[in-house]
């Protein structure tokens, strides 16, 4: 995956499909989140939004947090059906990446503690678990909240 197949949007029409998408996949559906509720995702300050497309559509796409204390957030990763197990997720890791580490040194990502394949792919990247979060986005779940650094916030060098 080249960045001209990752693109900014702030489209509606990508949101609705974005959010369509997660309501038919895990980790959304066993937490049972609908597409309006995955919809809410794009909502908010500070996100940014790309899209991997073909030209069939769609084909995954993540949001980022790029302010706050845990500016270099990954809040949302999300790849369709038809590609997963192609290496799409790694590749949107490694933009990911290569973008967040323009301004922080950390990345930061929650997964869901049942979500066993997206746990062996991001300690795989070099995500270490830092905690736990019980009962964060639905009681009885537990979300685990994973980093990936370079070193300090202070005396960070970014590469803007």
């Amino acid at each position: 995956m080249s960045p001209d197949n990752m693109q900014l949007t702030s489209v509606p029409d990508d949101f609705a499909t974005c959010a369509s998408m997660m309501a038919a996949a895990d980790p959304w559906l066993k937490l049972g989140l609908d597409y309006n509720q995955c919809l809410k995702a794009f909502d908010g300050p500070f996100k940014e939004v790309f899209v991997l497309k073909s030209e069939a559509g769609i084909m995954g796409f993540v949001i980022m947090q790029t302010q706050g204390t845990f500016k270099g957030y990954i809040q949302t990763i999300c790849i369709g059906a038809a590609y997963r197990g192609l290496g799409y997720g790694t590749k949107i890791l490694e933009f990911c990446e290569d973008r967040i580490s323009k301004y922080s040194p950390n990345i930061f990502i929650c997964v869901s503690s049942f979500n066993k394949d997206a746990i062996r792919l991001y300690t795989k990247f070099g995500f270490e678990l830092v905690g736990e979060l019980k009962d964060f986005v639905r009681k009885g779940f537990t979300e685990l909240l994973m980093r990936k650094t370079v070193g300090p916030i202070v005396d960070y060098k970014t590469g803007l």
